[in-house]
């Protein structure tokens, strides 16, 4: 089987760099999945979705003339979920710093305009602070010029 591009074919990924994977393709080649086409969700670190050697579907993007060769996990049919069938979720994964960015942080579950105005009231609040400490420093508003 040549690889032919829109094609779909089996791989086994092997190496990870910090920009993609690269994987095995049939009769010997090797393609490069980027980053941005290895899931639908922002990939900070792409060992957060791949391991080396695991086998894996991809899409042929491109073959250029050199041989190059741009695959894409995200664009394989089969790997999106059907909207009638029950998608489990798995464990949220955490990123640097060990902040969960998908769990609701500070302002919860709040609308928007919500969260807006709580935004607003905490910025206010700061510049006021901030004024305070600056024009004490200056000698405040309205001293007396000798």
């Amino acid at each position: 089987m040549s690889i032919e591009v829109g094609s779909v074919v089996d791989g086994v990924v092997s190496g990870i760099t910090n920009f993609g994977a690269f994987v095995e393709l049939p009769e010997g080649k090797v393609g490069l999945i980027h980053i941005s086409e290895v899931a639908d969700v922002y990939v900070r670190d792409v060992h957060d979705f791949l391991q080396e050697k695991e086998k894996v579907k991809v899409k042929v993007l491109t073959v250029d003339d050199r041989g190059k060769v741009a695959l894409s996990i995200k664009q394989v049919p089969e790997n999106k979920p059907q909207a009638s069938a029950t998608v489990t979720a798995s464990p949220p994964k955490r990123f640097a710093g060990g902040r969960d960015f998908r769990k609701p942080g500070r302002f919860g579950s709040a609308s928007f305009e919500d969260k807006l105005s709580r935004f607003l009231k905490d910025s206010d609040e700061r510049q006021t602070d901030l004024r305070r400490k600056t024009d004490s420093k200056r000698g405040g508003r309205g001293s007396r010029r000798g």
